[in-house]
């Protein structure tokens, strides 16, 4: 960070304080923030910011890869990509055809998957006919397709960071415009929630399967999360890795990633937060005349599985060339939990920066590792998850030795009082951070729509500092003590692959 945005940030946290004295943070914020609902259950959040001529909007559908199922993993992950491939206006040169040559591909790759599905495995020159009709089938519907023109047409308005991510808990999408183009995005958001169609599905599953290799199967820190996971949840989805299972993305169907779409992309499902240069009465009208078309949808039930208490430590070692590291990860609740303020603040006494008690005393006193670090909800905060320790071992340092590092740290957390600088600097290290979320149109997009969706109400984000004002040392050693014990553990290491 330069020092010109470290003095701007400064300059904010003593207006943000100075506000706190004369005024309700939240009741200042809350003068420029206006919040509808529409008929159908698309909840809006606008925030005026009227610094500069432009606007970001943020979308969150709360639907996640927790939300993947058994045969489609990665299903979640999948649609994310399929929202940039347009409707039956945008995208296509002739969507009357387009739709006949897309239901070639489907039936050629039904009859490609039936073979190759058989116990005996098919018969290989089948499979090699099969394959090559699939390809034509795909060529074929190609034809119809005007690649990217979604995009295309927010570059022309001026728009700027489009993009989007899945995580455990959400799918979220994001750019920014100028002002005076706001109406485009309403009209291409809603069309494609409306109508989208799925077009280049199993062309866009392949492009997820080499992501998949790329970023994961080819990447021993991936791999080694994923085996944390696994193993920490027998039963709950958050156990699953979002980009899916390899041969889920290789057979499931587009009217599988259909079906999900109607589950979990209904307006009552969606959040939107618009921020900047806007009149909110034109942002409403926009979106009645726009949103308003998507017909009404329940919400989904919430996941019905529970995750069962640990009853014992499990370990684990995977074998990578890569050096050595050490990950711990003990269960913890979710974000609906009254304590959740106490384990941010425990993540942060241990984790926050060069002074936190992890990298002190690993990296700085035992010179043991050159990083460590802890931090709660992993992998995500809807349901209860995951508190995460890892290290990485100084060359001559085993996991072994890491281990016993970090659980003396987590020990010294029970059993000696943090002190009362400590706790307060972690107070101000989350208000600062608010503080810079503020300042940002986009952040402030995200996390208003987090809170919104996870707790029921975006002024959360304001409380939960409140909440967490009131966490004492008692607090914090009170925690450590019920959380990190070792029928509660879960320990992996990632150790180097012999030399042949």
């Amino acid at each position: 960070m330069s020092n010109h945005h470290k003095l701007l940030r400064a300059a904010a946290l003593v207006t943000l304080c100075a506000a706190a004295h004369a005024q309700d943070p939240l009741q200042e914020f809350e003068k420029r923030v206006t919040q509808f609902t529409l008929k159908n259950g698309w909840q809006f959040i606008i925030v005026e910011r009227h610094q500069a001529p432009v606007a970001s909007f943020y979308t969150y559908a709360d639907v996640g890869s927790a939300q993947d199922v058994k045969g489609i993993t990665g299903m979640a992950h999948m649609f994310e990509h399929m929202a940039f491939k347009g409707t039956k206006t945008i995208g296509t040169r002739d969507y009357a055809e387009e739709k006949n040559a897309i239901a070639r591909v489907d039936q050629a790759f039904k009859a490609l998957k039936l073979e190759r599905q058989k116990p005996s495995g098919g018969d290989p020159e089948k499979i090699k006919a099969l394959q090559k009709d699939f390809d034509a089938a795909q060529e074929g519907a190609g034809k119809f397709v005007e690649t990217n023109e979604f995009s295309i047409a927010i570059d022309r308005a001026g728009g700027k960071g489009l993009n989007a991510s899945t995580g455990m808990d959400r799918t979220d999408y994001f750019y920014s415009l100028p002002s005076n183009s706001s109406e485009l995005w309403f009209y291409l958001e809603s069309e494609r929630f409306r109508e989208p169609v799925l077009r280049e599905f199993y062309k866009e599953a392949s492009v997820v399967r080499q992501e998949r290799r790329m970023r994961y199967e080819s990447n021993p820190i991936q791999r080694l999360v994923m085996e944390l996971l696994a193993s920490a949840f027998v039963a709950h989805p958050y156990g699953e890795s979002g980009i899916g299972h390899m041969s889920d993305l290789e057979n499931f169907t587009r009217a599988d990633a259909e079906e999900f779409f109607k589950k979990y992309y209904t307006p009552a499902n969606l959040i939107s937060v618009i921020v900047g240069d806007v009149d909110p009465k034109q942002m409403k009208a926009m979106a009645e005349k726009y949103m308003g078309r998507l017909a009404d949808g329940e919400k989904p039930e919430p996941l019905r599985t529970v995750e069962p208490p640990q009853e014992s430590t499990r370990r684990f070692v995977l074998k990578a060339k890569a050096q050595r590291f050490t990950v711990l990860g003990y269960h913890t609740p979710s974000i609906h939990h009254p304590d959740y303020p106490v384990y941010t603040a425990v993540g942060s006494l241990l984790s926050a920066g060069r002074s936190s008690r992890m990298y002190q005393g690993l990296v700085t006193k035992r010179k043991s590792a050159v990083a460590a670090a802890g931090f709660p909800g992993f992998p995500g905060n809807k349901y209860p998850s995951l508190f995460v320790f890892y290290a990485v071992p100084a060359p001559g340092k085993t996991n072994e030795e890491m281990e016993k590092a970090m659980l003396d740290e987590i020990e010294r957390l029970k059993n000696e009082s943090v002190t009362a600088d400590e706790l307060q600097g972690v107070k101000n290290r989350e208000r600062a951070e608010l503080v810079g979320t503020l300042g940002n149109n986009t952040a402030i997009g995200q996390e208003l729509a987090k809170w919104q969706a996870l707790t029921g109400d975006w002024r959360n984000v304001f409380r939960f500092l409140d909440k967490l004002s009131t966490v004492t040392p008692q607090d914090v050693q009170r925690i450590a003590k019920a959380t990190f014990v070792e029928k509660n553990q879960t320990i992996g290491y990632l150790e180097p692959e012999p030399s042949k």
